[in-house]
């Protein structure tokens, strides 16, 4: 039988071999995440007391305290000459397991991350709510570090940050940075939001939107003078709109689609795709600004409407995921299949695969 790997070694054999992610779970031998698929990376099939002596090893006292407390964790991890790992402990069937993923050091910019201009020019306002919304693994927290990374480079203030757990590390430019971590600096995201107005804050970060509470202390910083960015957990702009309001109960929906058209900025929908090479995966997006139109579907809850106005909303800045995978398909970077599997409307692209790409391209 082969040793019990060492975790620290293999995360940085697992980060050379390319992997974003590592999952240790009882039964089954360490595995990766590599351009989107999962595959064994160790020899040994861990056991449930190896599994458990394997993640416990990583973690503080005070982790394992709240982990047993609550049977959930999320966390950070830094692994010196590689980088920081974002960290999840849960039980499954008893048994204690774990995902971790890897958070490069180097935050990229927006346009390496294959952004269009209008999501640049977001980083330049003042106050509003910016929502970066997809589902897990598809960069949302990436895309909200390269707009931090924008926005500290670019003006003077203060930018505070309430993360569960930190993951990029952000050195203070023009902006002050403080980074504030559940659990560590601050119980929980709406305690924090209680007090964050007193900070001076220029600009709000809040991981993720997860309640009633911390959505609504986030609308009311955006309708008192701040830019507030926030990750939500849904597929498009269209379900963004629709989970927020879905968050409240009946009766208070009427005054939360008001609040929304009045402090939204724009919505961020992003995932990512396999490349034609198969070397990597490719990001696809979608942009809802919250122009007069737009506002006025929010306020009559005419939802289903904010497709078509991406598709006319070009003059600001809009583009649906149909726009970019025709765009990415052109550029020869996703083949024919991967556009028709990822478009909203797949006639559309159907029609696409019957046209040849033009020369040059």
């Amino acid at each position: 039988m082969s040793e019990l790997p060492d975790v620290v070694e293999l995360l940085k054999e697992a980060v050379a071999a390319g992997a974003s992610d590592v999952h240790l779970c009882a039964g089954l031998p360490p595995s990766i995440r590599m351009k989107g698929a999962i595959l064994p990376f160790h020899e040994r099939v861990l056991t449930r007391q190896e599994c458990r002596e394997v993640i416990l090893s990583i973690l503080t006292e005070a982790q394992r305290a709240r982990l047993e407390r609550e049977l959930e964790l999320d966390f950070g991890l830094q692994v010196a000459g590689v980088g920081r790992f974002r960290g999840n402990a849960h039980f499954s069937r008893g048994a204690l397991e774990a995902a971790l993923r890897f958070i490069p050091e180097e935050i990229p910019s927006l346009d390496q991350l294959g952004h269009r201009p209008s999501i640049t020019q977001l980083c330049e306002l003042t106050r509003g709510l910016v929502l970066v919304t997809g589902m897990t693994g598809s960069g949302k927290t990436t895309t909200l570090a390269a707009m931090l990374r924008r926005i500290s480079e670019t003006r003077d203030g203060v930018i505070v940050t309430i993360e569960d757990p930190i993951e990029f590390y952000f050195k203070s430019n023009r902006s002050i940075i403080k980074q504030r971590e559940i659990g560590t600096d601050t119980i929980s995201f709406p305690e924090a939001l209680r007090h964050v107005l007193r900070q001076d804050p220029d600009v709000i970060m809040i991981g993720e939107l997860r309640d009633q509470e911390t959505l609504r202390a986030a609308l009311t910083a955006a309708e008192t003078g701040h830019l507030v960015l926030a990750t939500l957990h849904t597929n498009d702009a269209p379900q963004a709109l629709d989970r927020i309001v879905d968050f409240f109960p009946g009766d208070e929906q009427e005054q939360v689609t008001g609040q929304l058209a009045n402090a939204l900025a724009g919505i961020v929908a992003q995932r990512l795709v396999p490349s034609e090479d198969g070397l990597g995966r490719v990001m696809v997006s979608e942009f809802l600004a919250n122009n007069s139109a737009v506002k006025g579907c929010i306020r009559d809850h005419r939802f289903e409407q904010i497709v078509g106005l991406m598709e006319i909303g070009r003059k600001d800045g809009m583009h649906t995921f149909d726009d970019v995978l025709e765009e990415l398909y052109l550029g020869r970077r996703i083949s024919k299949e991967e556009a028709v599997a990822g478009a909203r409307d797949p006639s559309r692209m159907e029609a696409l695969l019957r046209t040849p790409i033009p020369k040059g391209k």
